[in-house]
């Protein structure tokens, strides 16, 4: 799952999982970025510009990259048997996994319009600076996302947002045998 700021993946990948708890496991990224205000605390694993650097040199991310000043990655994930494994990804990391696994699964979420998507950044305690640099990226972003040939989803309601990603997982799984 990827897609730019503000436009719910967070929120929509936690209702996914909340709803299909035996078919997938949310891998929990590590940022080095400050915690919003109200943001949960499970929300990445925050730590330090120092933790995260020598992680990566020891190689320890299936993907990681530098956004807005911050670090952002995926730690090498383990699922548990029989669950599929679900990224909350910018662009960036997106391309790596691609570069990596055999016919990954993406999906690119966006937000109804600009207009919707910049009140999100803001209802969500983004600073002023962080909401126009978010926006600006998010046309280069979803051009990455279709680049990409994900799979794209504008998130108008969460309950719809998660059935769109459900037919389009089970369209996506092999079939029985």
């Amino acid at each position: 799952m990827s897609g730019p700021g503000g436009v719910g993946k967070g929120t929509v990948v936690a209702a996914l999982v909340e709803a299909y708890p035996d078919e997938f496991w949310l891998s929990r990224s590590w940022t080095t970025r400050e915690q919003r205000p109200g943001e949960a605390d499970d929300a990445y694993v925050f730590v330090s510009r120092e933790a995260f650097v020598d992680r990566i040199e020891r190689g320890g991310f299936l993907e990681f990259a530098e956004f807005l000043g911050n670090y952002y990655g995926t730690p090498i994930p383990e699922a548990p048997d029989g669950r599929d494994l679900i990224l909350e990804i910018d662009v960036q990391g997106a391309r790596q996994v691609v570069a990596l696994e055999n016919d990954p699964l993406l999906i690119f979420l966006s937000a109804p319009s600009a207009e919707e998507q910049e009140a999100r950044l803001r209802h969500r305690g983004d600073p002023e600076d962080k909401v126009a640099q978010r926006l600006s990226k998010a046309r280069e972003e979803a051009d990455a996302g279709a680049e990409l040939g994900a799979t794209q989803i504008t998130n108008i309601s969460i309950d719809d947002t998660v059935q769109q990603m459900m037919d389009v997982i089970r369209a996506a799984r092999p079939a029985s045998t």
